[in-house]
């Protein structure tokens, strides 16, 4: 009978033991509380990542639920993590729902961002679009490859520099910009001294070149002078030099009517140069015109008119001693 109660004892006490073991693993492990009622809900995300089953449900860092299935699609696109929701926690329809990790080494974790609060509330069997994990195996190859391509651009960067040196910067080019700087700073070394020769030149011929300025300025003011005289002259003058120009226009008309009438035969001088005879004529006595004064000029009156005179004479006798 005292064995009986013995192991009657040792069997409640397992059980109550077994009980407590079982409310501690609830208690401390990430699963749902089998004391608190929940609601599912369903979330479609391109990729789970590390997201296991049992994985928190924080609402604002504060665990309202766990992952109780994950399902891959059909088509194998998606997958559909199912979440029990305690029955207490309210989640508006604009919440974010994010697969977020604690750090580098934890677990994964669903994670509800409130927005708003607006709308509608997820109920019972409601489905949910998630942003998939943050993939750092992902950042690690899109890393590899943009240390690829820098090791591909240092490499054309290094060919650059070495095609430079082979052909700018060799021994040849350098020498041609020595030379090429020491001709520029001969020829700066020589306008100095041309600046040099210049300053000498005005700074010992100063007073003849002032002069030289002051007599263009007294020039220039004379001549300002002059026009201005000649602007005067014209002004009060000017009916005087109208009456000149009208004048003049009138010579010239009448100048041109003469010519008209001698190129036509009329007066005097329109006959002479119409009549051939008459014309000869007027040249010949001309002519003889030129004789006289030219005798006039060189032997004087007295000489021709006893020139005259004689010849008479000279020619009677002449005459006579041949009769």
């Amino acid at each position: 009978m005292e064995s009986k109660r013995l192991e009657l004892k040792v069997g409640l006490f397992v059980f109550i033991g077994l009980v407590l073991l079982a409310v501690l693993l609830i208690a401390f492990s990430k699963g749902t509380s089998v004391f608190r009622g929940t609601y599912t809900v369903y979330l479609v995300a391109p990729n789970v990542g590390g997201l296991k089953l049992q994985a928190s449900v924080l609402l604002a860092g504060v665990q309202v639920g766990s992952v109780s299935d994950i399902k891959l699609a059909p088509d194998g696109r998606s997958v559909t993590i199912t979440l029990d929701i305690y029955k207490d926690t309210t989640i508006y329809k604009d919440a974010d729902f994010v697969i977020e990790q604690a750090n580098f080494l934890a677990d994964q974790y669903v994670a509800v961002l409130p927005t708003a609060n607006e709308g509608p509330i997820i109920t019972n069997n409601q489905v949910v679009e998630c942003e998939p994990p943050f993939d750092m195996q992902a950042v690690l190859r899109s890393a590899t490859g943009f240390i690829k391509r820098v090791n591909d651009t240092v490499s054309n960067v290094e060919t650059s520099v070495a095609l430079i040196q082979h052909t700018v910067l060799n021994q040849q080019t350098l020498t041609n910009l020595s030379i090429s700087v020491a001709n520029l700073r001969t020829a700066s070394e020589h306008a100095d001294g041309v600046v040099g020769g210049l300053d000498t030149i005005v700074a010992t011929n100063k007073e003849q070149i002032n002069a030289a300025v002051s007599n263009v300025v007294v020039f220039s003011q004379e001549l300002a002078q002059m026009a201005s005289n000649a602007d005067s002259i014209i002004a009060t003058n000017g009916v005087t030099i109208s009456g000149a120009m009208t004048n003049l226009e009138m010579a010239t008309a009448t100048l041109r009517d003469i010519a008209d009438d001698m190129h036509q035969g009329k007066g005097l001088a329109g006959t002479v140069l119409e009549n051939p005879e008459l014309a000869s004529n007027v040249q010949e006595t001309v002519n003889n015109l030129t004789i006289t004064t030219s005798n006039l000029n060189q032997f004087g009156l007295w000489h021709i008119l006893w020139h005259h005179e004689s010849q008479p004479r000279t020619n009677a006798l002449s005459q006579a001693n041949r009769d």
